[in-house]
């Protein structure tokens, strides 16, 4: 079941003429909660750039993925610093400490989605020269997973649990993903031994985008704290 947000959780503006306290506090975390999606916007578009930048060989695309991947950090340093700073000066408490707690795991998560591409690039730098046909198989790994991230941080601001479990469920579709791209490029391997190195940088690859839908699983998990208080494994 859906559960609708309420102003505690970043959904609708409070009505007017509510207290100005709980106004200030609503409009730290609605600024916070934005901050998040902005980091997750980043993250969605460094996955899809690290992909296409592994299967064309593009060095210069991967690069800047690279460079990118700092912005994501130091994203994800402010938004600490606003959490604290809204803890520590506004007090909140019950549904709005546990919102904010949630924010805080997500962006773990996404700063590691971030480095997970930031991964996927520097193993395309490593292939550009001669890019194995292999490679290709990797790109819809990357489509999942992108995916996954986007629908997770769109179940994160409706507070939606059954679209958070919807998500953790998809996860198994990665992996299965990854499963038959780490077999399918050990086929090539064997037909084509002087490429391992190319091949190990093809399997590092497949292992980051793997990881990336772990984690948009574990902020699906947030989602389920966030709206019920229990802490849930969804992929067990």
């Amino acid at each position: 079941m859906k559960h609708t947000p309420d102003a505690h959780a970043g959904g609708p503006l409070p009505p007017t003429g509510s207290h100005p306290a709980r106004e200030v506090l609503d409009r730290e975390m609605r600024e916070i909660r934005d901050g998040v999606l902005r980091m997750g916007s980043m993250v969605v578009a460094a996955i899809h750039e690290a992909v296409e930048a592994l299967v064309a060989g593009d060095r210069e695309r991967a690069r800047r993925v690279i460079v990118d991947d700092v912005r994501i950090n130091d994203m994800q340093a402010s938004i600490l610093v606003q959490i604290a700073s809204t803890i520590a000066t506004q007090a909140p408490v019950a549904r709005d400490l546990r919102y904010l707690l949630a924010l805080d795991r997500v962006t773990y998560e996404l700063e590691r989605m971030g480095d997970h591409a930031a991964s996927v690039a520097k193993q395309a730098q490593r292939i550009a020269d001669n890019v194995p046909p292999a490679a290709a198989r990797l790109r819809d790994i990357g489509l999942v997973a992108a995916a996954l991230v986007s629908d997770v941080l769109r179940a994160l601001i409706d507070v939606d649990e059954e679209g958070a479990r919807a998500v953790a469920a998809r996860d198994d579709d990665v992996d299965h993903r990854y499963k038959r791209a780490f077999d399918q490029t050990m086929d090539w391997l064997r037909a084509e031994p002087d490429r391992l190195a190319d091949g190990i940088s093809l399997l590092f690859a497949a292992h980051d985008l793997e990881r990336i839908g772990d984690r948009a699983t574990n902020i699906a998990e947030d989602v389920v704290f966030l709206t019920s208080g229990r802490i849930e494994d969804l992929n067990p």
